[in-house]
């Protein structure tokens, strides 16, 4: 199953007070760093959501971006946009966000391995959350959201309410052991809001590893 890969970056980052997708990651930026995890887990075609007019870091020419169509309707609109971009390529795609510096390949093949045939979405649940932003959709979907956001009805659960959603507890993600050999508590879906949240994470890369 070819799987396409979404990275949603047209958010106000208002929390953070600086563009997420900028920020400083392991010698690149935030944004690099999200496109290359995903491209190198699914192998398919990645493109990038900003927002309308917005100045995005510099990112691989295999790389792909498109523009939301207005600003500032939240994310399920970049959904729509993205799934929409690569519905002639692939069956599937896996949508992330740019603020999920521990996103790891094997989190993103678990989860588009985990959509059956007779799935729309795998959504992951996670530390109580669902997380529709660490997500695999059918790019069949695309009118479907693009429908949603033209009435208004912003949120990802009003797409959930639409189609046929498989959820993955943690222990249904942890049944495929490579994602649990590569990631055991799931820090994949861990998003940086914040500065002291981006600090704390870029603490974590920095610090030395534990004696085995």
């Amino acid at each position: 199953m070819t799987a396409a890969s979404i990275v949603l970056a047209g958010g106000r980052s208002s929390r953070m007070g600086v563009p997420k997708a900028e920020l400083a990651w392991e010698g690149g930026t935030l944004l690099a760093h999200v496109t290359e995890v995903v491209a190198d887990a699914l192998g398919g075609p990645v493109v990038v959501v900003r927002a309308p007019g917005q100045e995005l870091p510099a990112l691989s020419d295999a790389v792909r971006v498109v523009d939301d169509p207005r600003q500032g309707l939240g994310p399920l609109q970049g959904i729509a946009a993205g799934l929409a971009a690569v519905a002639g390529e692939a069956e599937v795609a896996f949508v992330a966000a740019t603020d999920m510096p521990f996103l790891h390949p094997a989190f993103a093949r678990a989860t588009v391995a985990a959509l059956g045939p007779a799935d729309d979405v795998a959504l992951p649940i996670v530390h109580g959350h669902r997380q529709p932003l660490c997500a695999a959709y059918r790019t069949a979907l695309a009118p479907v959201a693009a429908e949603l956001v033209r009435e208004l009805h912003l949120r990802p659960a009003f797409l959930f309410a639409r189609c046929r959603v498989r959820w993955l507890d943690e222990a249904a993600l942890l049944a495929d052991p490579r994602l649990a050999a590569a990631d055991p508590r799931l820090e994949s879906v861990t998003s940086v809001n914040t500065p002291q949240e981006y600090e704390a994470a870029r603490a974590r890369m920095q610090a030395p590893a534990a004696p085995a």
